[in-house]
């Protein structure tokens, strides 16, 4: 059995096994006390990056795992592909979309098929997010794209990051959408196109300015960046520290990620038994502090 002290030794090779397992056997009873015991014990923030396809989530990816490299931080990444028909798997693939060094003992970037995920966040994604957040010091989860219903990237990230593109629709879409409540931070990407970046930012601002009263005092910040250049990266990543301090100073981080686990084990129960199971099971609510991979596997009993 891999030990939580275990997975953080092994390096790579002992999440890669892990993140296998859990693609393969993912009810496996090892594998379970692995994962609540990382679900205990957290370290890293979780930050969603989600946008259409095509508007650069991949090349700000890359940008950003080499600053918080440079800061010295170590980064996991979950890059949510389409799924192969056929069998199951991820299309695309990391080394595809984004570059790292293979040599580099403090980045990890792992593909995972959206399956039949319309938000693009299959069940198995969860539990390697809880894996990679019990290791590293940043968990970034990019997803397929974004639409009306797809919005499962609030249900896995501590800070979600939506990306709009200049000129190309994104921000009017966001408007139309509902997709308004999803961020906690909006990024104009491509901001060398100059007049159009600023114009996208307007829009958006207005977007988030006809929107409902936020629940929380935290404030939507719209940053234009420009990924290949760097350019408006480091007001980027100060936003991004400043809502993780705000989640721990306000004291809303556990309540998210509580929401979070429940919200994934709601759903992994509808996924094995349909609407109905779930309403035979009645009203389910995870107490503050625990995880739910165990609940899950008793329900399976």
């Amino acid at each position: 059995m891999t030990s939580l002290a275990d997975l953080r030794a092994g390096g790579k090779p002992a999440l890669a096994n892990i993140l296998a397992k859990l693609e393969s056997s993912p009810d496996d009873g090892d594998l379970t006390t692995l994962l609540t015991d990382a679900y205990l014990a957290p370290l890293g923030q979780v930050i969603g990056l989600t946008g259409p396809p095509g508007v650069g989530k991949s090349t700000l990816a890359g940008a950003l795992i080499s600053a918080y490299r440079a800061q010295g931080k170590s980064v996991g990444v979950i890059a949510v592909d389409p799924s192969s028909r056929r069998t199951g798997g991820a299309l695309l693939g990391d080394r595809v979309r984004l570059r790292s060094d293979p040599d580099d003992q403090g980045t990890f970037i792992r593909s995972m098929a959206a399956r039949d995920q319309l938000g693009g966040l299959a069940e198995i994604t969860f539990g390697a997010m809880v894996l990679m957040r019990a290791v590293y010091d940043i968990v970034l989860v990019e997803t397929v794209g974004v639409g009306q219903s797809e919005t499962d990237i609030s249900m896995a990230a501590d800070t979600v990051v939506f990306c709009v593109q200049p000129g190309s629709g994104d921000s009017l879409q966001f408007m139309k959408a509902g997709i308004v409540e999803i961020p906690d931070i909006v990024v104009v990407t491509k901001g060398d196109m100059g007049p159009a970046a600023t114009r996208a930012r307007a829009d958006v601002v207005g977007a988030l300015g006809m929107a409902a009263e936020p629940s929380f005092d935290w404030t939507v910040a719209v940053k234009i960046v420009t990924a290949t250049s760097g350019e408006g990266l480091d007001a980027l990543l100060a936003e991004i520290g400043e809502h993780w301090h705000w989640l721990h100073r306000e004291g809303h981080l556990a309540e998210r990620r509580r929401l979070q686990a429940e919200n994934w084990l709601k759903q992994a129960i509808k996924d094995r038994y349909g609407r109905e199971g779930l309403k035979r099971l009645g009203a389910i609510s995870l107490a503050p502090e625990t995880a739910p991979f165990g609940l899950l596997a008793r329900t399976d009993d």
